[in-house]
């Protein structure tokens, strides 16, 4: 059991009010506009506050976000900045704007601020200076998840400006360590350590965005319900070694190879979830014809394993979603380039099917492997494996009314993250999380967690509309 940190209560810091009279400056009440000057300030001063692990700070980007906040209206007691004692820099803000109807739970907009380490010298333009640049945003976060995190603080702003009074409170979840979880993660914290400040009725999250065709015309839009486990395997081999001129039979090298070839040759069983279902049915109906009839075949019982095959060929992101995947991502062995190893290690790396317990992916790989020489053990911490929170009409109708007026015609696609957000605490604790931005891609992506990312200046502008509408028919909902 970890040692309960002590509570650093940062709400009342003099550094907020320090920053009051900058944010004034940039970011007035809204009025009867929609504030988009206002918001990208907000923007550009979220995206340009390093939050790395290594060099920035989490505080400091809450810190900004709670000025805002404050400049807009809402009382510093509706607002706390949390981190544990031995981590100031790792700050979360916490903001609630209370409902008329306060038996109601919170509707939680969650977004983390931290973001992916980035090199001034890999990349073209300086990762921690907003660039507006041939209709793309370029910086580190501006998609992953500043782009959430500054949209949901000005939602919040606006509410102020417009002295909109939700029916059930709206809580802002500003939060740290979502990118490096191994080394701490503001939501797993919150909610070992004080889980009251994270309940809510459901909560909204990164996870989803929108495709665009070649014509730069929205295909789909996304929501994201459930997600899969992200889970590391050691797999080891150890010998007793001795010459190199003198080779034995047992070779720890050769005999994890052996394992590791085995490994890849397998494929986990189809499973198909309400969320994976209903994504291949809708991706049916936008797809080429061979394509298509694929989808169609791995959905019916049993699914057609060919076609699977044929779907991962076209699409290595089909595959993860319709089985647990678990994949050799690095290998070591030996110790001299003369000498018999003594000892050869692999890792593999498995994303888990919501539901399929850990140990029976271990047990599993065990059986392909089929050599108890080859040790397998857990990496770390098991992971969080979460139920699929379901895509009820309270859910969807909101969505669906909004986006009709934006995008008519678009289709909404329910889809499971093949990958991990802070969801995977949330709807393991029994608040249901989903991912929606309303912001849509090309096929080339946002270049998140990689060289130069960006994010189309129309799409944040769209998703910003988007969850705007979104958000204040969810705040008026009864239960």
């Amino acid at each position: 059991m970890r040692r309960r940190p002590h509570l650093i209560w940062l709400t009342a810091l003099s550094s907020v009010a320090g920053v009051l009279a900058l944010a004034g400056a940039h970011a007035a009440p809204a009025a009867a506009d929609d504030g988009e000057a206002a918001f990208r300030s907000l923007y550009r001063e979220l995206v340009e506050i390093n939050t790395t692990l290594s060099a920035g700070s989490c505080t400091a980007a809450a810190e900004a976000m709670a000025a805002r906040l404050q400049a807009a209206g809402m009382p510093k007691e509706a607002m706390q900045i949390l981190a544990p004692a031995d981590r100031p820099k790792s700050g979360a803000l916490i903001a609630v704007m209370p409902g008329r109807d306060p038996k109601l739970e919170p509707l939680m907009l969650l977004a983390h601020i931290d973001v992916v380490e980035a090199k001034r010298e890999d990349w073209e333009r300086d990762p921690f200076r907003l660039v507006e640049e041939g209709g793309f945003f370029y910086g580190r976060g501006v998609s992953d998840d500043k782009a959430m995190a500054a949209v949901f603080t000005d939602i919040l702003v606006r509410f102020q400006g417009q002295g909109f009074r939700p029916l059930r409170p709206v809580k802002l979840a500003l939060t740290c360590g979502e990118e490096t979880s191994d080394t701490f993660n503001s939501v797993d914290w919150l909610l070992r350590t004080q889980p009251a400040v994270l309940e809510a009725k459901f909560a909204l999250n990164e996870g989803a965005g929108g495709l665009l065709g070649p014509d730069g015309k929205p295909v789909s839009l996304d929501i994201q319900a459930g997600e899969k486990t992200y889970q590391d395997f050691l797999l080891e081999t150890t010998n007793k070694g001795g010459h190199s001129s003198r080779p034995v039979r047992e070779n720890a090298i050769n005999e994890l190879a052996a394992g590791v070839t085995k490994l890849a040759a397998h494929q986990f069983p189809i499973s198909l979830s309400s969320t994976t279902r209903a994504y291949f049915e809708a991706q049916a109906k936008l797809s080429p014809p061979e394509i298509a009839a694929d989808m169609r075949a791995v959905l019916k019982d049993p699914p057609d394993e060919a076609a699977a095959q044929r779907l991962w060929t076209a699409n290595p992101g089909w595959n993860g979603m319709l089985r647990t995947t678990c994949v050799a991502t690095e290998i070591s062995g030996g110790h001299a380039p003369n000498a018999l190893p003594q000892r050869a290690r692999a890792n593999v790396n498995c994303r888990i099917l919501p539901g399929t317990p850990i140990e029976a992916v271990k047990a599993e790989l065990q059986r392909i492997v089929a050599d108890d020489g080859i040790r397998i053990s857990l990496v770390g911490e098991p992971g969080i494996s979460a139920p699929v929170p379901p895509l009820t009409p309270q859910v969807m109708d909101p969505i669906r009314k909004v986006a009709a007026g934006l995008w008519p015609g678009v289709p909404i696609i329910p889809t499971m993250s093949t990958g991990g957000t802070d969801g995977r605490f949330l709807n393991a604790a029994g608040i249901p999380t989903y991912g929606l931005s309303g912001m849509f891609h090309d096929k080339e992506g946002s270049n998140a967690h990689g060289l130069n990312e960006r994010i189309r200046v129309q799409s944040l502008m769209d998703g910003r509309k988007f969850l705007y509408e979104v958000v204040k028919i969810y705040a008026q909902q009864k239960d």
